[in-house]
């Protein structure tokens, strides 16, 4: 059963869960050496070790996911082509632009955007294969005009190969875990080296991440998923089947309610037991519900909102938009109804490749943005640099910088 809790107790909901990251860390440390100094063949020995594999080359041929594409049926590939439009259409809106600015006679200052020229991404397919990481990572990188995008999968099933063909994504290697990561990191013979490596894993895929964050860019360092979701009212068997959808990804997720009113508490939870009771497979989603979730009882929405703000969660639902002014903290806001936050893992176009444990007080989602670089460009003509000399000189010998003023005070009279 789930707790119900007044608001004055529910402080450790909000304290995260310690990962048992540091013992990871130790248990990826030989494999990154490894894959470092021996590249393909340390690669294939933990291939073969943790994922199973047993043919002789890693990449995965085109003709074979070609294949896949024709096995998965209509109705899959319908639904890739609706979920590929979206994720596209939302992608270009978060490209960031060119443009130009002359703050003053004399000075052009402009900004280019250039893609990265190599970016993995990491699809699991462990318990649950998916196919939709392929899509909210290759699409966003195809979106920025990076030439070169890979993805790994320890496990890819016909769903994962066969969206790879659709999207044409060539570089698909079957290799998962540390040593995946390792590999695009380092990069081998046959493994491209990555300038960035995205997408979720589990707790050895993001302890190789975090230990590689200064050979390769990452997007973030994941942890188990969360949702919280702030109602007065509503309808409680919606509410409660949005609870064990997240739940269900894994016994350390996390689903709260923060509601204003008893009775919805109540119903929410009644709902999520008889949920549970017939479910097939609920055990994981039961396990995480009693475990790390619970429904708060608040004295008004206002106060839902800051305790949502401390938490930052990666998933936040709310009622109506009239609460989103105050919201400062979250990785993806659904907003009424009928947004729920599964439409958002699939469908409706937003990045489902989210932070979490707080990381959303600092960044938001995956984003075609994390697939280009901004650069800066300026250009001074004489008189607008000597209008400039007394600032930038006086600026570097306060620094104790001589030479970068005397690069300045040389040009003067010329």
């Amino acid at each position: 059963m789930i707790r119900i809790l007044k608001s004055s107790d529910a402080a450790t909901l909000f304290k995260r869960r310690a990962a048992r990251m540091q013992e990871a860390e130790q248990a990826v440390r030989p494999i990154l050496d490894a894959v470092r100094t021996r590249g393909d063949k340390a690669v294939i020995e933990f291939a073969r070790k943790f994922d199973q594999f047993q043919g002789s080359s890693f990449r995965i041929a085109p003709e074979k996911m070609k294949a896949a594409w024709g096995r998965v049926g209509p109705d899959f590939r319908k639904a890739v082509a609706t979920a590929s439009a979206n994720i596209r259409a939302y992608a270009k809106l978060q490209l960031p632009k060119p443009g130009a600015v002359k703050p003053s006679a004399g000075v052009q200052l402009s900004q280019i955007v250039r893609p990265l020229d190599c970016v993995a991404a990491y699809i699991p397919s462990g318990r649950f294969p998916l196919p939709s990481t392929l899509m909210m990572t290759v699409i966003p990188a195809q979106i920025a005009g990076v030439p070169r995008i890979c993805a790994a999968s320890p496990h890819p099933v016909d769903a994962i190969l066969g969206t790879a063909s659709y999207l044409k994504a060539a570089d698909v290697f079957q290799i998962g875990g540390a040593h995946a990561i390792a590999a695009f990191a380092y990069g081998t013979k046959t493994v491209p080296k990555a300038d960035r490596i995205v997408g979720p894993g589990n707790i050895y895929v993001a302890a190789a991440k975090k230990l590689l964050a200064g050979d390769v860019g990452i997007d973030f360092v994941a942890g188990p998923t969360e949702i919280l979701i702030i109602a007065a009212e509503g309808n409680p068997r919606w509410i409660a089947c949005d609870m064990l959808a997240q739940a269900e990804h894994d016994t350390d997720a996390s689903a709260i309610l923060l509601t204003t009113s008893r009775e919805l508490a109540r119903a929410v939870a009644t709902h999520i037991e008889e949920e549970l009771a017939g479910a097939k497979s609920g055990a994981v989603a039961a396990t995480a519900i009693r475990r790390n979730s619970a429904i708060v009882i608040v004295e008004t929405l206002e106060e839902a909102v800051h305790l949502s703000n401390q938490m930052a969660p990666e998933h936040l639902s709310i009622e109506d938009a009239s609460l989103l002014p105050g919201i400062r903290h979250a990785g993806s806001v659904f907003v009424g109804p009928h947004s729920p936050e599964a439409a958002g893992d699939y469908a409706s176009g937003p990045n489902h490749v989210l932070p979490t444990g707080g990381a959303a007080r600092v960044r938001g989602g995956l984003s075609a943005a994390d697939f280009v670089k901004v650069i800066s460009v300026q250009q001074l003509s004489g008189s607008a640099l000597r209008r400039l000399t007394p600032a930038i000189t006086t600026l570097a010998r306060a620094e104790g910088l001589e030479f970068h003023a005397r690069s300045v005070e040389a040009r003067r009279d010329a």
